[in-house]
């Protein structure tokens, strides 16, 4: 089976993951032992997924133009700075300040792997000491809306403003009831419209059961903004989660530290890394 993906992304492990064939999604690491080939890059890849059925090897090319416009996909990238702080963050020893210093680490790396090829910029020509430079900037007229979703979101999206140089952040604090499982709306300081090509972050810890991110989805795409325009940064998803945004939201890019296997009965990740904001902030 071929599948083509932006050149941009480099080459890439490529699977079908959790859901059923009628809900198909990409799950996509960076591979950075493959070389270029001029403009194309060739490669054969495979993943295992543990405790999951049917493993599938594919093999796949990715060229410059994109595709797989109609499919979520779910980045893991494979960066040893991520898998050090999802590491840190599982170790139930670790104290609440490092835990949430660690939450901060691994939403920065996440957001600036997110925020790739993603960008608006603005061209021109400047003078530096010893000449005249082409540059490239982030176009402050288009800032990046960041959405933490409250409490454990502000941790991971704490240092948005030193990876984006122009964002507005809009707070959205949803509950979840621990019997029912149903996340109830709490906080809303979304404006009531988006402008036009707004790109939104929004910043949620855990995808367990997916009833938090699908409200927030849900309110976000309510104020005008449309799936492509929308990621998602995670520290650690499940397969319920994922399954239930690839169902409601073809062409959103959800990106994440882990990806964990299965929940509990009472929608805990395992094995995750226990409540995100309760160990953040020891409350």
């Amino acid at each position: 089976m071929m599948m083509m993906a932006s050149s941009r992304i480099s080459s890439t492990f490529i699977h079908p993951s959790f859901s059923s064939p009628a809900t198909p999604f990409l799950h996509i690491h960076n591979n950075n032992n493959i070389s270029n080939n001029n403009n194309n890059n060739k490669f054969s890849c495979f993943n295992k997924l543990r405790k999951q059925r049917n493993s599938i090897i594919l093999q796949a090319t990715t060229e410059k133009k994109s595709v797989l416009d109609n499919r979520m996909l779910v980045f893991v990238p494979p960066h040893p700075l991520i898998k050090h702080w999802v590491s840190v963050l599982r170790n139930e020893q670790t104290p609440c300040p490092i835990f949430k210093s660690a939450m901060a680490e691994l939403g920065r790396l996440l957001m600036y792997e997110a925020s790739r090829d993603w960008l608006p910029t603005v061209s021109g020509e400047i003078q530096s000491p010893l000449g005249v430079a082409s540059v490239e900037f982030i176009d402050p007229r288009e800032p990046v809306a960041v959405v933490p979703i409250l409490r454990a979101g502000l941790a991971l999206a704490e240092h948005a403003s030193s990876i984006l140089p122009a964002t507005n952040t809009y707070h959205l604090g949803v509950s979840r009831d621990e019997e029912t499982l149903q996340p109830t709306v709490y906080l809303n300081k979304l404006p009531e419209k988006f402008s036009k090509g707004t790109r939104v972050f929004i910043v949620d810890p855990m995808l367990a059961t997916g009833g938090t991110i699908v409200t927030a989805i849900d309110m976000i795409k309510e104020r005008g903004v449309d799936n492509q325009n929308i990621k998602v940064v995670s520290a650690v998803a499940c397969p319920p989660a994922l399954s239930k945004l690839s169902e409601k939201y073809p062409g959103l890019h959800v990106y994440a530290g882990i990806i964990d296997p299965t929940l509990t009965d009472k929608g805990m990740i395992i094995p995750g890394l226990g409540d995100a904001g309760d160990r953040s902030y020891g409350t």
